[in-house]
């Protein structure tokens, strides 16, 4: 019901010109256009958890307004280009060319990390209104996806250093933008194992913070780097050893505050979904997928809610091998 109500007030939080406000309900407005794109995200999580696609199906006129939006700011080749309001990615300080939060953008206006959010909308959109039986819909953001993905391998596309710059010089390089080309099957095949290594050991890359951890470790685990997931934590290590008891809403020891913010509780639903590896497989929970990445440990189990009952596994690992007790709801 909480993640309802979330989703509900996002959709009531909408402007005219369509995106989303990013603090809702509220007498200060507040619009970062990227949560709006978040938001189509969260919409598709929802949808793959819980059988509840009418809720979904009432939701995507909302989906369609946020698309509408940055459609305006597309060009020809589908590159976005000066989005207006706060356009926020990531507490990424003290490096060339991030202000305030904002992906780096290049002479011409171009940012390789809001066009792969957009490409990622845009593909999340597609697989929704296809599944509801929304064929026109499903073309149109079909084809935008495929449009932008040539542009976005032709842009910024590095090939001297196997990495996807952030601008079209190709002179600036982050975790980010090398995250969303993972996540987005931009790259695919052996070359994901290769960029993932690059964009967790490259110390030029702009780093992402504790917030854009989520989605860089989403990227490492899809390129085949799961089992490593607890040596991924050294900044929730941090924040612990900082006497926090929550997580901080930025990483830098010098600039911690909002010390309870939600963004950083990602290890809450990897422990489950990576190193356990539970998670679902087809819209509403349909099919459940195990595919555990325990690492070192020897010893582990725990257990998730499912619409139709529980999850639970156990893994004992002796010898190379994993004998895992894996208990299913009833069909």
């Amino acid at each position: 019901r909480l993640v309802r109500n979330a989703l509900e007030l996002m959709d009531h939080s909408r402007i005219a010109e369509g995106i989303t406000q990013s603090r809702y309900p509220g007498n200060s407005p507040q619009q970062i256009p990227t949560f709006s794109l978040w938001w189509i995200g969260m919409l598709h999580d929802y949808w793959m958890y819980r059988p509840d696609s009418s809720f979904i199906k009432d939701k995507l006129p909302g989906e369609r307004q946020v698309l509408s939006f940055f459609e305006r700011y597309q060009q020809p080749d589908g590159s976005l280009k000066n989005v207006p309001y706060w356009v926020f990615t990531d507490w990424v300080e003290k490096q060339k060319g991030w202000n305030f939060g904002m992906a780096r953008v290049g002479s011409n206006g171009e940012s390789a990390v809001l066009d792969f959010q957009l490409l990622w909308a845009y593909q999340l959109a597609a697989e929704m209104e296809k599944k509801m039986g929304l064929m026109d819909f499903y073309r149109l953001y079909n084809a935008r996806a495929v449009q932008l993905k040539q542009t976005i391998q032709k842009k910024y596309w590095d090939e001297n250093r196997q990495l996807y710059a952030d601008t079209e010089t190709k002179d600036l390089f982050s975790q980010h933008t090398n995250t969303l080309a993972i996540l987005t099957g931009v790259i695919s095949g052996n070359k994901t194992t290769a960029l993932a290594k690059k964009t967790l050991t490259d110390k030029t890359l702009a780093p992402a913070s504790i917030y854009f951890k989520f989605y860089l470790h989403q990227a490492l685990v899809k390129a085949g780097l799961g089992d490593d997931y607890l040596n991924w934590l050294d900044k929730w290590r941090e924040n612990i050893q900082m006497g926090l008891t929550t997580w901080a809403e930025i990483s830098d020891v010098n600039m911690a505050r909002s010390d309870c913010h939600a963004w950083g509780s990602s290890p809450n639903i990897e422990f489950y979904r990576t190193i356990l590896g539970i998670d679902s497989d087809a819209p509403g929970f349909a099919k459940v997928k195990i595919e555990p990445h325990i690492g070192s440990i020897n010893n582990i189990g725990g257990e998730i809610p499912h619409p139709k009952g529980k999850i639970a596994v156990q893994y004992k690992a002796a010898n190379g091998k994993i004998n895992a007790v894996i208990n299913l709801p009833e069909k």
